[in-house]
C-alpha cells in the first residue's frame, strides 16, 4: 500500500525552519528571507506532483532553496542593491542634545557675567553684547575711555580664567 501523498501545508509545517535556515546559509538577507522561503514553497506546490522520492524531501527541498537563493542575489546585482544586515539609517543628533547644551552655555554665560564687580560687568555687557562703540560705553558708565578699556580688559581676563576652569571641571557643555 502507497503512502498518502504529503500536502504542501504539511511539508511547510514540517520544513520551513529548515529552508529557513538553508536560505540565510545560502547569503539571502534577513530582510528578504521571508519572501524566499515563500518562493521555494510556490515551487513546492507547483513540483509536487511531479516529484516521487518522497524519502529524500530535504535534499529536494534545499535543491529548490538553492535555486531561489541564487535567483535572488541575481535580481540584487541586477537592481545593483547592496545586501546590508540592517538598512542603512542616517544618524543626526537629536535636537534636545543641542537644546541642552545651548541652555547650559547660556546658563554658564549669565554666572560669569554674574561674578564680574559690577563696573566691569556694565562695560563688558555694553560692549561685547550690544555692540556699542568704547566712546559710547564711556559716556554711557561716566568715565574715561581709557578707564573703559581697562575694565574690559579685566572683565574679559577674569571671564577667560572662569571658563578654563570649568573647562577642567568639565562644565562646559
Amino acid at each position: 500500500m502507497e503512502a498518502a501523498e504529503p500536502s504542501v501545508a504539511e511539508l511547510f509545517k514540517a520544513h520551513a525552519g529548515f529552508v529557513w535556515r538553508v536560505l540565510q546559509h545560502l547569503g539571502v538577507s534577513s530582510a528578504d528571507v521571508e519572501d524566499a522561503t515563500q518562493e521555494v514553497f510556490v515551487v513546492v506546490h507547483r513540483r509536487l506532483a511531479d516529484y516521487c522520492e518522497r524519502e529524500k524531501v530535504r535534499s529536494w527541498l534545499y535543491a529548490i532553496s538553492a535555486r531561489v537563493a541564487k535567483d535572488h542575489r541575481r535580481r540584487i546585482r541586477r537592481r545593483r542593491e547592496e545586501v546590508t544586515a540592517a538598512p542603512p539609517e542616517q544618524w543626526c543628533p537629536p535636537p534636545q542634545a543641542a537644546a541642552l547644551a545651548n541652555q547650559q552655555s547660556l546658563a554658564l554665560g549669565e554666572r560669569l557675567l554674574q561674578a564680574l564687580p559690577e563696573k566691569q560687568r556694565t562695560v563688558f555687557m555694553l560692549y561685547e553684547l550690544e555692540q556699542m562703540s568704547m566712546p559710547e560705553v564711556a559716556l554711557a558708565v561716566g568715565c574715561p575711555v581709557q578707564t573703559a578699556y581697562a575694565r574690559l580688559h579685566k572683565a574679559r581676563e577674569r571671564i577667560f580664567a572662569e571658563v578654563a576652569r570649568a573647562e577642567r571641571r568639565g562644565d562646559v557643555p
